[in-house]
């Protein structure tokens, strides 16, 4: 995913510098998106458009520099979940763990269209697009025990925050992300149009899960955060009394986590302004 990332920003870089300075019709639109979000991470390692992909809304503003690139601004709502039970890997299984996870993001992205393109104008029906972006993104892992949810992050599950605990202190709810994926966009009438996106967020934390690193020690974790922290920590079933999971992985610490947003936009534009070239028309 890294190296799809590198060759994305680089293609995306070098248009925007071919076309930022071309004087050409501008617009803006306004629109919905609708369509799904979903993760990977240590309860969910691999695979898209998993079973655990849950539906996903929001509203997205766009202001349109010339028909080959575009400013975007997002604000998006989703759901994030994994449950180890359904898992095929029998350790997954055994480990027992599940979260699920609202997720809010607000975004901006530049859009390079890779055909000449503007809604309303059928001489540009479609094109194929790429973006790229900055997004801060707000999350919440829970934990359903006894048909209740209860948030995890306050529990420092994995000691966050205690003497040999996975972090000195627990990780932050808000965080940033950086938005990239591909779409293509269609003229439907003469003020509107759609496009249909799919989009990873390369995140800087390895928490919306809240699964990371080791187990930790059940008793400090009774002691400084309460029996609930100790009792979500280890849901392992087959667990033999005499001996401890403390010191195991309880996840993958090398990788951080990923979401992601696809679906279909549907805007109205909301005007137009054409700028003539100097000489031309005169």
């Amino acid at each position: 995913m890294k190296k799809q990332f590198h060759i994305l920003f680089f293609i995306l870089f070098l248009s925007v510098l071919r076309v930022v300075a071309q004087r050409t019709p501008t617009s803006s639109e306004l629109g919905l998106f609708i369509g799904a979000s979903y993760y990977t991470g240590d309860l969910c390692p691999m695979g898209h458009f998993n079973q655990f992909t849950k539906p996903a809304g929001g509203i997205v503003y766009r202001y349109n520099f010339n028909p080959r690139l575009a400013f975007r601004g997002n604000f998006l709502v989703g759901t994030i979940a994994a449950y180890d039970e359904f898992s095929n890997v029998t350790a997954q299984q055994q480990r027992n763990l599940s979260f699920k996870s609202t997720i809010g993001e607000l975004s901006a992205q530049i859009e390079f269209n890779f055909l000449q393109y503007e809604i309303g104008d059928g001489e540009t029906p479609f094109s194929p697009y790429i973006f790229l972006g900055l997004a801060g993104f707000k999350f919440n892992p829970k934990a359903k025990l006894d048909d209740k949810w209860i948030a995890l992050q306050p529990l420092g599950t994995e000691g966050q925050g205690l003497a040999d605990g996975a972090s000195k202190k627990l990780y932050k709810l808000t965080q940033i992300s950086i938005p990239f994926g591909v779409g293509i966009k269609i003229n439907l009438a003469k003020r509107l149009g759609a496009s249909l996106e799919w989009g990873m967020r390369k995140t800087f934390t390895d928490y919306l899960d809240d699964v990371s690193s080791r187990y930790y020690d059940p008793a400090k974790l009774v002691a400084n955060r309460g029996a609930l922290s100790a009792i979500l920590s280890d849901r392992s079933l087959g667990k033999d009394p005499s001996k401890s999971n403390v010191g195991r992985l309880r996840g993958n610490p090398t990788n951080n986590d990923w979401y992601s947003f696809a679906g279909v936009v549907l805007t109205v534009k909301l005007n137009g302004k054409r700028e003539r070239c100097p000489g031309v028309g005169n």
